[in-house]
């Protein structure tokens, strides 16, 4: 087996989305807590907003007239930016507010300390306002991703690596059965020609015996020769 630095590091797809997963999971818990913390801080800030609008109409009597005609642009806005999490761009809100307060004269005659107090309360509500907005949409963002990176997860788990091991069997098998096969083959081909052989060393063996015993036949007996006479 070659070492670990003849190969690039791959780590299968499955532990990268779990990884995903796990990071997303517990940035998700975190936004919960803080949604959470948030909602209970919400109720409490909306009662002392509440509260603290009709002690102002209480003190200084009605005065959205006069703020509705102070009011030429908007001093208070939202600017929203991402923040990126294993992959995954998360919107962020932020309460930005733009120049000076159009509505300072407002409440001069009578009321100006409620007023004062009164738009300083209802400007923590808008700030905790928008950024429950963020969390809630970070949340919601994190939920849909979570979920589809599951069931990434479990499609590969269940189904796709199952499918590709029985495939990876199947062709082993297969393998495995053409080897066999081969096998086989060249052990009956090795048969065959070594039947060939004994049959031709058998075949040269008879020609060599019927060859020697036509040459013994042939060749006249010593006493059967008919010598001449010798004369001493």
């Amino acid at each position: 087996m070659s070492g670990q630095g003849d190969r690039y590091n791959v780590f299968p797809s499955r532990i990268l989305l779990k990884k995903k997963a796990d990071a997303l999971t517990l940035r998700f818990r975190a936004i919960l807590r803080q949604i959470i913390e948030n909602k209970q801080l919400m109720g409490q800030v909306m009662r002392d907003a509440a509260f603290s609008l009709a002690e102002a109409n209480f003190k200084a009597g009605d005065f959205s007239h006069g703020v509705l005609q102070n009011v030429n642009q908007a001093r208070f806005l939202v600017k929203a930016h991402t923040d990126n999490v294993a992959g995954v761009m998360l919107p962020i809100f932020q309460p930005s507010r733009d120049g000076n307060s159009q509505y300072e004269l407002t409440g001069l005659s009578r009321g100006g300390q409620e007023i004062q107090k009164c738009k300083e309360t209802w400007d923590k509500a808008i700030e905790l306002l928008v950024e429950l907005a963020s969390l809630q949409t970070s949340f919601v963002v994190l939920d849909e991703t979570i979920k589809a990176t599951n069931r990434r997860v479990n499609a590969i788990e269940h189904v796709i690596i199952p499918r590709i091991e029985r495939t990876l069997a199947y062709i082993g098998s297969e393998l495995d059965e053409r080897e066999r096969e081969e096998f086989y083959r060249l052990k009956k081909i090795q048969e065959k020609k070594q039947n060939i052989k004994q049959k031709k060393e058998a075949a040269a063996a008879a020609a060599a015996l019927a060859n020697g015993n036509g040459a013994s036949m042939d060749t006249p007996s010593v006493l059967e020769e008919d010598d001449d006479d010798l004369l001493f």
